[in-house]
């Protein structure tokens, strides 16, 4: 009987593991997807540079929130 439930235990642990692991992979994949649709290495206001990204928005430059960004032209 201990040993079942010992079984038991280890193989729950494995699949808990396993999922979890899938998860953060498939929220991983979506997030790295949502990033690529940000479209400020495509603008002509984008430097490039460390210290200003972008000489518009510099605090929306390479973020999320770039993605809709109504100041956009491309080069």
């Amino acid at each position: 009987m201990l040993i079942l439930i010992c079984l038991l235990l280890v193989w729950g642990t494995i699949f808990t593991a396993c999922w979890k692991i899938a998860h953060h992979w498939k929220t991983g994949f979506i997030y790295v997807k949502r990033l690529h649709q940000v479209p400020c290495h495509k603008c002509k206001y984008f430097t490039n540079s460390c210290y200003l990204k972008c000489t518009v928005n510099p605090h929306l430059a390479c973020s999320e929130e770039a993605i809709d960004c109504r100041d956009y032209q491309p080069q």
